[in-house]
């Protein structure tokens, strides 16, 4: 008799098991309808049969839950265990988790479906007005281009702002860079001799310049002559 019962329990909580598993896959193809961006209007049949499905499990775990129940609850030598009595408390627990979770999903599709058929009826409303009220229509239309060029304006100004900064920029920098000429010029000045040898340079270049001069118009007046 201990035999028969151990091996009705280990079948009922098998069974338990199973449906329990059956019940998380149903579970994963109705939380993905209550989440889709495009929901419909009225429930589909496959959102019909998927909540029907997932009641139907969870009646028949409630039952097989009852029986193991039942069976610890008259065979003394199960009713000692405590590893079943855990077994069938956490049994218990899921089925109870999985019913507040289907009431969660069902109300999160409901309100989805309310939203959706919200907006809907707001943009059939929003079109009929626009169709009846061709003036209207053309009012926002107009509103919609002002505001498309007052954003072209903004970028433009952006632009320029960012043109005038860089232009600033430039004018610090030439600035700056006299600033520093004046200053190697004055300290040049301050230096003994080093006017002197300015001078001898420049001279020396102006030398180079006319004897270079001197040269090329000698070559231009052989070819020519020669030609």
């Amino acid at each position: 008799m201990a035999t028969s019962t151990a091996q009705g329990w280990a079948q009922l909580r098998q069974q338990a098991r199973t449906l329990e598993t059956q019940t998380e896959t149903l579970f994963h193809t109705y939380s993905q309808l209550s989440t889709q961006s495009n929901i419909p209007a009225k429930p589909t049949e496959e959102e019909k049969n998927t909540e029907a499905r997932l009641q139907e499990l969870l009646d028949r775990r409630e039952s097989v839950i009852a029986q193991l129940g039942r069976l610890l609850d008259t065979e003394a030598t199960l009713t000692s265990s405590a590893l079943k009595q855990n077994n069938l408390a956490l049994l218990r627990d899921k089925l109870a988790d999985h019913r507040r979770d289907l009431a969660r999903l069902r109300t999160a599709l409901h309100e989805a479906r309310n939203r959706a058929n919200l907006l809907g009826s707001v943009r059939d409303d929003i079109s009929a007005y626009r169709a009846a009220n061709p003036e209207a229509a053309e009012a926002d239309y107009m509103l919609d281009e002002r505001g498309r060029l007052d954003r072209s304006h903004d970028v433009a100004d952006s632009v320029l702002s960012q043109a005038y900064a860089v232009q600033d920029s430039f004018a610090v920098q030439r600035e700056t860079l006299a600033s520093i000429n004046r200053r190697i010029t004055h300290a040049a000045t301050q230096v003994p001799g080093i006017n002197a040898l300015i001078g001898r340079i420049s001279a020396k270049k102006r030398r180079d310049g006319v004897i270079m001069g001197s040269f090329i118009a000698f070559c231009f007046l052989m070819v020519w002559f020669f030609m």
